[in-house]
């Protein structure tokens, strides 16, 4: 009898992407993809630690297993990705029924470990070296790249696709745990990418997503010379049959003067540029190590609006940092108000065990101030939002259709698929349909369920501080 899979994906694009590859790895092995817990003979959680609420909804979804995996010794539980490698045997003094422990360089081995696992009926524990204590080239070679030949029915949309350039960080930003959970930096073989490119084009590909935790930061060399992120998109932009390119997430201080060329000269690649900023104070900005101040945050930004004058810009920003006063926090309010983002990614502070900030900084923001900050900064921005998506009313925008809204309807869950398959409750009743534009936004309007995966001409009629709500005009065929 065929075996089934469940895997639930928490984090980053980082994450949603290497789900497709271990679902790709076990629909290879024979393995069919579920949608139901109780269904499935492999229940794996793709991790992150970014922040104590991602881990603590996986704890509390192992817990809730815990009884299961009583009744059915034989249903194997994996918790991969960041907080495997963080965390590490921690997880199975907290949830001892747990029998894979798996890091993101080690995926590419999942197949075996549950194999090994059935073989044995030990844990199995696959993790990469710790970067304290070992020399930086030993590291990185423990995080294996894993890039493997891209399966269209592990892809939850077959017309988009994310393509990971580099791997790891060495910014070593005081609050982030990425450096320790991902590795050292490492970029991809240019030649290595543009021919997964061209394989996705293949596939039916429209858009893809250049990955990097720095994605600006790409540099590799090819015959003696260096290849950067300017001229990756150049190759990239060969590609038949891909139609736009995006990179994230973007480094201020590696937003240099060729790439911006690029963008504005390479017709495929979009005008949208997601840069965090994190903080508008100098001394909050000096805490995190991020190596720049905000005048030179401004300077970047001056720039890109100087070479792309239509870019939307959006950032990240977390509020309630170690020793952010209230000065700290109005200069991050002003600088939000000047640079008006298209919109911004907006956390509270979580300290993280492992981090230069944890270790240094005592977590000094009360609670209740962090929620105020967090909630007055959310309004400022979505103000500014809505300010800026009222001049599309009236205006026609090209949108890359990507299926129905959350609000669509009834949706059917069919063993084996990629992802839930979108019905219309009649055949050929409209339902209220989703895509993006070239600079990032959402677009809501009604068509058709055949519509999924093409372009299409939207007249906006009305907009909130997240999306645009229009009627198709035109679909290409």
């Amino acid at each position: 009898m065929t075996k089934r899979f469940f895997l639930e994906t928490v984090g980053c694009q980082m994450n949603v992407l290497d789900s497709e590859l271990v679902a790709a790895a076990l629909l290879r092995a024979g393995y069919r993809r579920t949608f139901e817990r109780r269904h499935a003979d492999v229940i794996l959680f793709n991790t992150c630690s970014v922040r104590q609420h991602a881990e603590d909804k996986i704890y509390s979804a192992l817990g809730r297993l815990k009884h299961i995996k009583e009744q059915r010794p034989d249903k194997l539980i994996g918790v991969l990705g960041c907080m495997a490698q963080k965390d590490r045997e921690a997880i199975l003094r907290r949830a001892p029924h747990v029998d894979l422990i798996v890091g993101p360089g080690q995926i590419g081995h999942l197949v075996a470990l549950i194999e090994e696992r059935e073989r044995t009926s030990e844990p199995q524990i696959a993790v990469a070296l710790p970067r304290r204590g070992h020399r930086r080239d030993t590291v990185a070679q423990s995080f294996a790249l894993y890039d493997p030949d891209r399966l269209t029915a592990a892809r939850a949309q077959r017309h988009r696709a994310m393509v990971r350039i580099m791997l790891g960080c060495d910014k070593f930003c005081t609050y982030c745990i990425v450096p320790s959970v991902r590795g050292p930096e490492q970029s991809r073989p240019a030649a290595e990418i543009t021919a997964e490119v061209r394989a996705l084009a293949d596939q039916g590909c429209r858009e893809i997503t250049l990955l990097g935790q720095t994605v600006n930061s790409y540099r590799t060399a090819e015959n003696g010379r260096q290849v950067r992120l300017s001229d990756l998109l150049e190759r990239v932009a060969e590609a038949e049959g891909i139609r736009r390119i995006r990179f994230v997430t973007n480094y201020p201080r590696d937003m240099t003067p060729d790439l911006l060329q690029a963008v504005r000269d390479l017709p495929k690649v979009c005008p949208y540029l997601h840069v965090p900023a994190q903080s508008g104070s100098n001394a909050v900005l000096k805490r995190m190590k991020r190596g720049y101040t905000v005048e030179q945050y401004r300077e970047m930004l001056a720039a890109v609006r100087e070479t792309l004058p239509a870019a939307a810009v959006t950032s990240d920003f977390i509020v309630g940092f170690c020793g952010e006063t209230e000065e700290d926090f109005e200069a991050t309010l002003r600088l939000t108000e000047d640079a008006r983002f298209k919109n911004s990614f907006i956390f509270k502070y979580s300290p993280r065990p492992g981090t230069k900030a944890h270790e240094l900084f005592p977590d000094d923001v009360p609670e209740a101030v962090k929620r105020r900050r967090n909630h007055e900064l959310l309004g400022l921005q979505n103000r500014i939002s809505e300010e800026d998506n009222r001049r599309f009313i009236g205006e026609t925008v090209e949108v890359l259709i990507d299926g129905p809204s959350k609000a669509a309807g009834r949706t059917t869950f069919a063993e084996g698929d990629a992802e839930p398959s979108a019905v219309s409750a009649a055949n050929g009743e409209k339902l209220q349909l989703t895509g993006r534009t070239p600079c990032d936004r959402i677009v809501v309007f009604h068509g058709e369920a055949k519509w999924i995966g093409r372009f299409a001409r939207v007249q906006v009629e009305r907009v909130t501080a997240v999306t645009l709500f229009g009627t198709a005009v035109s679909v290409e065929s």
